[in-house]
């Protein structure tokens, strides 16, 4: 068992080594202090970042690490100087459960900026001297400020993704002001930070173009999600007879790619914003000067982004695409993201699985 203090028991699947292999695990979270919520959960998103740190590719994993920051799930208890929550509120928790709440990023409500580091959902090192543990767990306990309310009625198990995937490319497209109707947008890469913003920028009412290196991507991309063109990043002809023709560009491409034909796909003043991580970014400088364009980069969002994102997706009825699994299938699920075989995230039916 853990030595973390506590009162309950907590059902988990952690990752042991730098394997990444998970299975069930028992711990002890704390108790719920006066401004934090406990949350039953009952659905957890799958994110590539869960394959990094189980299998400890920054060199800085914690074991046994429980990965999953993208939590949903109901509000069992509240602490006495709760205001915004209730039990049996709907409630989700993202990539981060602590800063700082003083610097000047954390009062502009860019928590995820703080100057003296958020504390992330899993391996980070709480306020509390414990290594958090993230929502591959029936329950979890959260400041309140740090935790969304989910809309009523927006389903749960889609409510997961938008709080890791949906709210990195949601962010940028704010910032940049892509919710401008007419304007046109490129997305690179149709995985689950990539069909988010198509669906983000169709309700938003811009011209979307999908890049690709997959044309069996293809159909989806048009007829599923609604995006206007599809454009096979390899085919040197279809990128050039693009050329000077978006307004932004979302990259969502983690692999290596280059930067400089997708950057002469800009109009002037047009702006490539990088929400993945290439092991690095090249281009010619002509390729920023010559048309007065930019690349900007983004992270998650911030907590009031991320709750005003959430009601904009209820409002709009903007839900992901998922593929529910059990937890047992979590080590199948992993390698499958690896392997970029999957429509368009996983999501841990934790409730009915985690036994």
């Amino acid at each position: 068992m853990d030595t973390d203090t506590g009162s309950r028991d907590c059902l988990a699947w952690a990752a042991r080594d730098a394997s990444g292999i998970l299975s069930p695990y028992r711990f002890n979270r704390r108790v719920v202090r006066s401004d934090d919520v406990r949350i039953e959960i009952t659905h957890c998103g799958v994110c590539y970042a869960d394959v990094h740190w189980t299998r400890n590719a920054h060199g800085d994993s914690k074991y046994p690490l429980v990965p999953g920051h993208e939590i949903a799930g109901v509000v069992m208890e509240v602490g006495s100087n709760v205001k915004r929550f209730k039990v049996g509120d709907h409630a989700g928790v993202g990539t981060y459960v602590n800063s700082c709440g003083e610097c000047e990023y954390c009062n502009d409500f860019l928590e995820v900026h703080c100057s003296k580091g958020q504390i992330f959902t899993f391996n980070g090192l709480d306020s509390d001297g414990t290594i958090t543990k993230g929502g591959y767990s029936s329950y979890i306990i959260v400041k309140e400020r740090y935790c969304y309310m989910i809309p009523d009625g927006y389903p749960l198990a889609k409510a997961a993704p938008l709080l890791c995937a949906g709210i990195t490319v949601y962010t940028p497209m704010m910032r940049h002001k892509m919710n401008q109707p007419g304007r046109s947008l490129g997305v690179i890469g149709l995985g689950g930070l990539g069909h988010m913003a198509v669906k983000f920028a169709k309700a938003f009412g811009l011209k979307v173009t999908v890049f690709s290196t997959s044309e069996s991507k293809k159909e989806e991309a048009l007829k599923l999600l609604g995006a206007d063109k599809f454009v096979i990043s390899s085919d040197k002809q279809q990128m050039e007879s693009m050329t000077k023709s978006l307004d932004f560009i979302i990259d969502t491409a983690s692999g290596d790619h280059p930067f400089d034909p997708y950057m002469s796909l800009l109009k002037v003043g047009g702006v490539l914003v990088l929400v993945s991580f290439p092991s690095e970014v090249r281009m010619h400088p002509g390729s920023l000067n010559l048309g007065s364009r930019s690349i900007s980069g983004s992270l998650t969002g911030g907590t009031k982004e991320t709750q005003a994102m959430l009601e904009f997706c209820a409002a709009n009825k903007i839900y992901p695409e998922i593929e529910l699994i059990n937890i047992q299938y979590i080590n199948e699920a992993l390698e499958r993201l690896v392997n970029r075989d999957v429509k368009y995230r996983f999501v841990i039916d934790i409730k009915n699985s985690l036994k």
